[in-house]
């Protein structure tokens, strides 16, 4: 699993021009959430969707070196297969590293609903769905986790 986390003042995600999903960090009285684009690979279990979820609430990435779990920031969750891309030979990337669908869309559900067990305030995109995603990435900081 690959999560490409973007620490953020605001974003939103919209399909066909309908808002689907958005964080408002100062509405839970953080000047900060995140978004994390998660990709799923063949070899991705349960068990991996719910460390990575773990991981990302615990990140220290925050202000003051503190994470979604210290501070109550909300985190937008958008499933990314792409983030799989090989483009290793010519120019057209290959996708064969990315789960297929039946395979990825129940992994970025328990990720989503692990955070949310985890006591995270979590919004999502809508899995499948040609998005547009609009964000402000304060820092700019983004990292990106493996698991």
């Amino acid at each position: 699993m690959r999560i490409l986390v973007q620490r953020v003042t605001s974003a939103q995600v919209s399909v066909g021009g309908e808002v689907v999903g958005s964080i408002d960090p100062a509405v839970h009285g953080a000047a900060q959430g995140l978004v994390a684009l998660v990709g799923v690979t063949h070899t991705d279990t349960e068990a991996t969707a719910k460390a990575m979820a773990d991981k990302l609430f615990r990140l220290r990435i925050l202000d003051g070196e503190r994470s979604a779990a210290d501070l109550d920031a909300p985190i937008l969750v958008i499933s990314q297969f792409t983030l799989y891309a090989d483009t290793a030979k010519g120019r057209r990337p290959s996708w064969n590293a990315a789960a297929p669908s039946p395979v990825a869309e129940p992994l970025v559900d328990t990720f989503a609903a692990t955070l949310r067990e985890l006591g995270a305030t979590v919004a999502t995109g809508r899995f499948g769905a040609h998005m547009q995603v609009e964000l402000v990435n304060d820092g700019p900081v983004t990292i990106l986790l493996e698991g």
